[in-house]
C-alpha cells in the first residue's frame, strides 16, 4: 500500500472480507486454505470505496499470496461510472507497456459485494499528487515528468480495436468533442442545484468551437500524478481507470496542460506547456493545434466544475460526507482562457 495514503482502521460493516471470500471460492477452482488478512479501508479515492488486504490460498496451480484492493461502488459518489468498463480497460492494458494494475475479478451487478465492485492486484508505490514539484532533485523530477508523458503516449497507442474495447466503450468517431460535451452536460442537468449562468456561457462557447477528431484513442480521463504510484524514480502504476473512454487524443493532453493543474503536471521553467507539447509531438508524430488544445483546456475546467457540483448534489442528498464549494475558481480560469485565446 502507498505509504502516503492514510489508513482507516475500522471494522468491516459491509462484510467485505466475507464477500471476497465468497467471490474467490466461486471464481477460482479448487481453492483450499484461503486466508484473508490485514483488511483496511484506505482514504485514497473520492469516488469508490477502496479496501486493501492480502489473500493467500492453495489451488491446483500452486500457492498464492497476493496483495489485493477491492473497489466498490458507494451510496454516493463524485462520478457515475461503470465497474464493467473499468474492468474491461484494465484487462486490455495487461499485455501493453502501460503500467496498470492487473484486474482479477469483477462483480458487475453487485450480487456478491452488494454493489458493483472489482478486485485487482495492489501495486507497491507512493502516491504524491505534487511529486513533480517535490523536494526530489531536478533530474529525478524531470525524468518522472517525461515518464508520465510516456505513459500517456502508451495509453494512446493501445490498439483498442484489437482488444475489442469497442465492445465495452462507445467509439464516438470524429464527434468525440461533442460526445464529451453531451456526457458532461447530462451530468450538469442532473446535479445542478441551481442555475450557473457562467457554466452555460462556457458551454455555448465550447459547442460553437468543437472540432472534429482526426483519430480515436483510449483516453484515461483523469490522468495526473495523484492517480499514479511512484517507486524511486519510476512510475509503478497508473490508477483510477473508471473514467477511461474512447475519444480525442487531445483530451488527456488538454487535462495536463490545463493551467489550473500546473502544479501537478508542470515544472516551472523546465516542463511547461511548450515542452510538453513538443515532447508529445516528437513521441507521436502528431502536431498539436494550439487553439484546439486551448479548447480542451477549457473543457477540462468545465468538466471539473461539473464534478464539483456533483459533490454538492451528493452532500445535500446525504450520500457524501465531504462539503464542496462553488467552482468559482474554475469559472474564473475558463473565462480568462476564453478571453486570452490560444496560449
Amino acid at each position: 500500500m502507498p505509504p502516503s495514503v492514510a489508513e482507516e482502521h475500522e471494522p468491516d460493516p459491509g462484510g467485505v472480507a466475507a464477500h471476497l471470500e465468497r467471490l474467490i471460492r466461486e471464481r477460482v477452482p479448487g481453492v483450499e486454505d484461503l486466508r484473508l488478512t490485514g483488511l483496511v479501508r484506505i482514504s485514497g479515492g473520492l469516488s469508490r470505496e477502496n479496501w486493501v488486504l492480502n489473500a493467500a490460498w492453495r489451488d491446483t496451480a500452486g500457492e498464492h499470496d497476493l496483495p489485493l484492493i477491492v473497489r466498490r461502488d458507494p451510496a454516493g459518489s463524485l462520478l457515475d461510472t461503470e465497474r464493467r468498463e473499468e474492468f474491461a480497460v484494465l484487462q486490455a492494458l495487461e499485455p501493453t507497456p502501460v503500467a496498470a494494475p492487473r484486474a482479477l475479478w469483477l462483480d458487475e451487478d453487485g450480487a456478491v459485494f452488494g454493489s458493483p465492485s472489482l478486485v485487482m492486484e495492489r501495486v507497491e508505490g507512493v502516491c504524491d499528487w505534487f511529486v513533480l514539484n517535490s523536494d526530489r532533485s531536478e533530474p529525478v523530477r524531470s525524468g518522472l515528468a517525461r515518464a508520465f508523458l510516456e505513459q500517456l503516449v502508451w495509453i494512446q497507442h493501445v490498439d483498442w480495436r484489437a482488444h475489442r474495447l469497442d465492445g465495452a466503450l462507445k467509439d464516438p468517431g470524429a464527434d468525440a468533442a461533442v460526445a464529451a460535451l453531451d456526457r458532461w452536460e447530462g451530468e450538469l442537468r442532473r446535479v445542478a442545484l441551481e442555475p450557473v449562468p457562467e457554466l452555460e456561457l462556457v458551454l455555448r462557447w465550447l459547442r460553437e468551437r468543437a472540432r472534429r477528431s482526426t483519430r480515436t484513442v483510449l483516453v484515461h480521463g483523469d490522468f495526473k500524478p495523484g492517480n499514479a504510484l511512484v517507486v524511486g524514480d519510476r512510475i509503478s502504476a497508473v490508477l483510477d481507470w473508471e473514467t477511461a473512454h474512447l475519444g480525442d487524443p487531445l483530451e488527456d493532453l488538454g487535462w495536463i496542460t490545463n493551467p489550473v493543474r500546473a502544479k501537478e503536471h508542470q515544472i516551472r521553467g523546465l516542463w511547461e506547456r511548450e515542452q510538453i507539447v513538443a515532447a508529445y509531438t516528437a513521441a507521436t508524430g502528431h502536431a498539436v493545434d494550439d487553439a484546439e488544445l486551448t479548447w480542451w483546456n477549457v473543457f477540462s475546467c468545465w468538466k471539473l466544475a461539473v464534478i464539483v457540483l456533483t459533490g454538492q448534489h451528493e452532500f445535500v442528498a446525504g450520500r457524501f460526507d465531504r462539503v464542496h464549494h462553488s467552482p468559482t475558481w474554475l469559472i474564473r480560469a475558463m473565462l480568462r482562457m476564453i478571453e486570452e485565446g490560444p496560449r
